[in-house]
């Protein structure tokens, strides 16, 4: 039964990320009860997909993916840790505003250009953390564009 092993190993792939969502969510200091409110998910239902400590998560359905991203719960980068390597969360807008794709272009190319500066992270070379930042403003660079 192949596929049903491959259900299950995506299963616990999905709730690992559950849990690095936690640790993130922890890490910035963010209310879980706010989180509760804003997605208007019950708080013992949101405590089963972010348990605290290393408690085996239950898989968050998409439904609770889409409240959380309706109610601007959390923040998108956040949420993207639950998808596959690669994918991100991006708000797309209504409108094309020139002045905004032209501020996150700058944005991008000044983070990129201390990224190379020889007294960054990795001197010339980019870092794990500036690729990181990097990855971030070229998703808001898709997202305005």
């Amino acid at each position: 039964m192949p596929h049903r092993n491959i259900l299950s190993d995506v299963d616990m792939i999905v709730r690992q990320r559950q849990l690095a969502m936690r640790r993130e969510i922890d890490r910035r200091g963010i209310a879980l009860k706010a989180v509760s409110y804003d997605s208007g998910i019950p708080m013992p239902t949101l405590l089963s997909y972010f348990p605290g400590g290393e408690r085996e998560p239950s898989v968050m359905p998409a439904t609770a993916l889409f409240k959380l991203l309706a109610g601007n719960a959390l923040p998108h980068d956040i949420l993207s840790l639950v998808l596959p390597d690669g994918e991100l969360i991006v708000r797309a807008p209504e409108e094309i505003d020139h002045d905004e794709i032209e501020g996150a272009c700058r944005d991008y190319l000044a983070t990129k250009g201390r990224a190379h500066h020889p007294e960054s992270e990795a001197g010339r070379e980019i870092g794990p953390t500036e690729a990181a930042e990097l990855t971030k403003r070229a998703a808001v660079l898709k997202a305005v564009a």
